[in-house]
C-alpha cells in the first residue's frame, strides 16, 4: 500500500489535527490531506462541483481529483481555502467519499444539492436547509450501528444559512427532510406519510452526510434547491432557468456558510 505524507497549502494545518501523520491514499479520493481544504462543499453531479469552482471561487481553482469521474478541486472563495468535491448519488456513493475527505482532512462538509419538495408552503427553487435527515434509507443506520437514528445538521452552520438566505432576499426552509433510497419510489402512499409528520422534501444523500460527521465529530450541513415538487402520484419538473437561478441563489449562501 502507498503512504504519503500530508503537505502543506498554506493553511492552518492544526485545525485538521496533523497533516504530518502517515496515511494511506484514499481510494477514491487519491490526494494527500493537503490538496483539499477543511471546507468542502459536495454536490452530488461532477458537473456542478466544475461550475461551481468555475463561477464562484476566486480565480485559480485547482482540479484535485477526477478519480471515477467524481471530480473536486480545491481553490479560495473571498481570499478564504474552499474545496468542492462530487459525492455521485445515494448514500453509499456519498458516503464512500464524505469519508475519504475526512481522511483529507476535511473537518466541514456542506452538501449543496437538489430535492422534490413535499410540503405544500414550498415553491420551484426554494432552498430547503435540511435540520434533520430521516433515514430511510437505511445505510446511515448500519453505519451507525444503530437501528434507530436521528441524523441531524451542525445546528450552527443550519442557523447561518437560514439568516444569510433571509438576508439575501431568498425563500428558504428549515426542517427535517427525508434521505430516500430510490429516485423512482414505486410506493405512493410514503408521500403522505412523510408529509403528515412534517418532512418538508426528499433527498438522497443528507443522512449519510449526518451520519458520517456524527462519527467522526466534524460539522455538516445539507442546502438544497427545490427542483421537483411531489406529491401522491405525480410530480412537477423545475425549467432549466429556474434551475440555475436556484442553485446560484443557494450558491451564494452555500460559500458563505462553508467558509464563516
Amino acid at each position: 500500500m502507498e503512504i504519503v505524507i500530508g503537505v502543506d497549502r498554506g493553511w492552518s494545518r492544526a485545525e485538521s489535527e496533523g497533516a504530518n501523520r502517515v496515511r494511506a491514499v484514499p481510494i477514491h479520493l487519491p490526494a494527500s490531506p493537503g490538496d483539499y481544504a477543511p471546507n468542502v462543499l459536495c454536490p452530488g453531479d461532477p458537473r456542478r462541483a466544475s461550475y461551481i469552482a468555475e463561477t464562484f471561487f476566486d480565480p485559480g481553482a485547482e482540479l484535485v481529483n477526477d478519480e471515477r469521474g467524481l471530480l473536486g478541486y480545491t481553490g479560495t472563495f473571498e481570499g478564504r481555502p474552499l474545496s468542492v468535491q462530487s459525492t455521485g448519488m445515494g448514500c453509499p456513493s456519498a458516503g464512500i467519499v464524505y469519508e475519504e475527505l475526512i481522511q483529507l482532512n476535511a473537518r466541514r462538509l456542506v452538501r449543496v444539492g437538489t430535492c422534490g419538495a413535499i410540503a405544500e408552503s414550498i415553491a420551484m427553487a426554494d432552498t430547503v436547509v435540511g435540520l434533520t435527515a430521516s433515514a430511510v434509507d437505511t445505510t446511515p443506520l448500519q453505519y451507525a450501528d444503530m437501528a434507530g437514528f436521528a441524523p441531524s445538521a451542525t445546528f450552527a452552520l443550519a442557523e447561518a444559512a437560514a439568516r444569510l438566505s433571509r438576508e439575501g432576499g431568498a425563500t428558504v426552509h428549515v426542517g427535517a427532510i427525508v434521505t430516500s433510497a430510490m429516485f423512482y419510489d414505486p410506493d405512493p402512499t410514503n408521500i403522505a406519510r412523510w408529509r403528515r409528520l412534517g418532512h418538508l422534501a426528499i433527498e438522497m444523500e443528507a443522512a449519510m452526510l449526518y451520519t458520517v460527521a456524527a462519527v467522526h465529530g466534524v460539522e455538516a450541513l445539507a442546502l438544497m434547491t427545490v427542483s421537483d415538487l411531489v406529491s401522491t402520484g405525480s410530480s412537477q419538473r423545475i425549467s432549466d432557468d429556474d434551475l440555475k437561478r436556484g442553485v446560484d441563489d443557494m450558491m451564494r449562501i452555500a460559500c458563505r456558510v462553508a467558509v464563516g
